[in-house]
């Protein structure tokens, strides 16, 4: 099946895509009206694009990238590849408003290459991990510059990820157990952080290069 497309099952079940391929219809800049110019549709793919100065990548017009719209229960998926070294996530549950960083509210799978970028060497920065709070339970990564699918669902808090057909983690939102891993984490400064049933997916500029595709989701 070709990228960006839903098989007659996929549209049966109800998915809808979140990407067409050729536009970034459906998306824009966390607090703006529109996507940064960093952010480009380009063969196939929402691509971020970076420039190195003094050994440093960065996206001179990104900004983390959300959803227009905003979902509570669902089943997401996207394949993912990220540059030599590079980070990014995938966060869900994100608000605007007066919160200044997705992460202030949204919770992360982390986005990695587990070989050589730095957070590799912490426990739960891992790629496929909830950032700062629960490992994956088996590394199915691929190396940087082969694609990864990644999948989220989430129904009433109970939240799984899966990576590469494997699921790597499990947990329940939104009762004493989350608010403690929350306690425990560099999260507990932001007292909004993973309250919030419904908001927006968001994909993170983390300054490093990183594609996205086959961006899909059924509202359960």
């Amino acid at each position: 099946m070709l990228p960006n497309t839903l098989s007659k099952a996929e549209q049966n079940e109800g998915w809808k895509l979140l990407f067409d391929g050729t536009t970034l219809d459906g998306w824009r800049t966390f607090q703006k009206d529109k996507p940064g110019q960093s952010w480009k549709a380009d063969g196939g793919a929402i691509v971020l694009v970076t420039v190195t100065t003094e050994g440093k990548s960065r996206a001179l017009d990104g900004g983390d990238l959300v959803t227009a719209d905003t979902y509570e229960n669902f089943d997401f998926m996207i394949d993912w590849k990220i540059g030599e070294c590079g980070n990014s996530g995938i966060m869900w549950g994100v608000q605007e408003g007066d919160f200044e960083k997705p992460y202030h509210t949204g919770p992360e799978m982390q986005v990695l290459d587990n070989t050589c970028h730095p957070d590799a060497e912490i426990h739960m920065h891992r790629a496929g991990d909830l950032y700062d709070m629960i490992a994956s339970s088996e590394e199915t990564v691929k190396p940087a510059g082969e694609w990864n699918t990644a999948r989220i669902k989430t129904m009433n808090g109970a939240t799984e990820f899966w990576l590469n057909g494997t699921k790597v983690v499990e947990f329940n939102m939104f009762d004493d157990n989350w608010n403690e891993m929350i306690a425990d984490s560099k999260f507990k400064q932001w007292s909004g952080f993973g309250q919030f049933k419904n908001g927006h997916i968001c994909l993170q500029d983390h300054s490093d290069p990183v594609q996205f595709r086959n961006i899909k989701i059924r509202e359960l």
